[in-house]
């Protein structure tokens, strides 16, 4: 079946990006990035910025986009049964050159998941601002369980906040 993205979520002053592939079943039903319930995404976004799944999904992107966070996916559109990133096939980027365009301040850019950082490499790393870089993250799909939450936690908050500690 066709999938087709969501728009980012960013403020022009963002500067850091957090890119997935492309939502899931839960997410494209619910219209919200990260929607399965046991993705650990939003937890770990209330730990490092107070976004945390308590909050309604507005007040979460509204607190990201205060704390100079954005989120997309590298996807816009690609044919996938399900969920997984193993079955995503004819892949369309989304459009990075006019993205960091009008989001010059991005320093920093979290690839969430293995497939996540091989289409950043394929498509996007040529449109990365000077000075800015690219850390692959563990995926924070429940379908990637074999790492503890409080391992994924902390290799996160080393890969884009570069402190151990909370």
């Amino acid at each position: 079946m066709q999938v087709r993205g969501f728009p980012p979520l960013s403020a022009p002053d963002a500067e850091l990006l957090i890119l997935g592939s492309m939502p899931g079943i839960a997410s494209l039903e619910a219209g919200q990035y990260y929607a399965h319930a046991r993705n650990a995404f939003w937890p770990i976004m209330g730990h490092l910025f107070g976004a945390g799944p308590q909050l309604a999904y507005a007040d979460r992107a509204m607190r990201l986009r205060q704390q100079k966070v954005a989120v997309w996916d590298v996807l816009q559109l690609c044919l996938r049964a399900g969920s997984l990133d193993a079955d995503i096939r004819e892949e369309v980027p989304n459009d990075f050159g006019a993205f960091f365009a009008v989001h010059p301040r991005i320093r920093r850019i979290g690839l969430n998941g293995g497939k996540a950082a091989a289409s950043f490499r394929k498509y996007a790393a040529v449109h990365v601002p000077p000075g800015a870089e690219a850390v692959t993250l563990p995926s924070t799909s429940p379908a990637h369980a074999a790492r503890r939450f409080e391992d994924k936690l902390a290799l996160w908050r080393s890969g884009l906040l570069g402190s151990p500690q909370e």
